[in-house]
């Protein structure tokens, strides 16, 4: 599943290219993929808008328009966005297309044929499980649908700090690891993150949250912003390989020190890391750097 620093690269290389093109014609081959409203409507309202910006939110992104509505998306588990001359080869299993063209007209220009291809993009939606989601929400209107108002802060923000996740996590008796993938304490971190995390702050990802010292808590909080910031900058990739290797790509893996190295050497210590299941999600940790307390 892409996490916040997968879902920001996207934001990052997608948002400078639609910014101020107008949503031409919304296709919907799979009407489930839009949980609200129905399929119908979500194409209609969205006929003729002018994009603004794309904002993130936890692992959500958000595609806000002129208007002041909103496309809320959800990539869940094997969600992919893509952005696409018109006519370029599609991708199985793509279920929403976004036709897109620019406000400018493109006359008497030396290239008249590259300059009107350029004019016309597809932002298309494609996921092979079908679990992504889509919600549109009108200006003013109360966004009780997609779940972004039950999300935690964000781990960027100075807002994490050793009070809050104390406060908030303390007194749990279930694991660091669990809670650290609770989307309503801090949103975006994942399977992936938390064991980076986790191994970076020198705790065993099995031991309960209200086990956890005074000084772990604050490493926890120095380490949690660190590793997601170190992740999206080793993440960066040009819009020119995103759309090369159809955005999936992701620049991170070989930056990561324990998550899916299970039975290789502890990059700290060289012993040997360990895969243990918690919470029903596979963690891998190294039993001597992340003593089990």
């Amino acid at each position: 599943m892409p996490e916040l620093p997968e879902v920001e690269t996207i934001k990052r290389v997608i948002e400078p290219q639609i910014k101020g093109l107008i949503i031409e014609k919304v296709t919907v081959r799979r009407p489930e993929v839009v949980a609200y409203p129905d399929a119908d409507t979500f194409s209609e309202t969205l006929t003729n808008q002018v994009i603004s910006c794309i904002e993130r939110r936890g692992k959500f992104l958000m595609i806000v328009l002129q208007s002041g509505d909103r496309i809320i998306l959800h990539l869940r588990m094997t969600g992919g966005l893509l952005l696409t001359p018109k006519g370029y080869p599609e991708e199985k299993h793509t279920h929403i297309v976004f036709s897109l063209h620019s406000h400018t007209e493109q006359t008497n220009l030396p290239n008249q044929d590259a300059a009107e291809a350029n004019a016309f993009l597809e932002l298309r939606f494609s996921d092979i499980r079908r679990f992504g989601r889509f919600w549109l929400i009108r200006k003013d209107e109360a966004d009780t649908y997609s779940g972004i108002h039950k999300l935690g802060i964000e781990p960027l923000t100075e807002s994490v700090t050793v009070e809050y996740l104390h406060t908030r996590l303390g007194k749990r008796k279930k694991t660091i690891k669990e809670c650290l993938l609770d989307q309503g304490v801090v949103a975006g971190i994942g399977n992936i993150y938390s064991d980076e995390i986790l191994f970076t702050a020198g705790i065993h990802p099995a031991r309960p949250a209200a086990s956890l010292s005074e000084k772990e808590w604050e490493t926890l909080a120095a380490v949690i912003p660190q590793r997601i910031s170190y992740f999206i900058e080793t993440n960066r990739i040009s819009a020119e390989d995103y759309l090369q290797t159809k955005g999936r790509d992701y620049r991170n893996t070989p930056f990561l020190q324990v998550y899916g190295h299970a039975g290789c050497p502890c990059p700290k210590c060289a012993q040997t890391l360990c895969r243990t299941v918690i919470g029903g999600r596979s963690s891998v940790y190294c039993p001597v750097c992340q003593k089990n307390l």
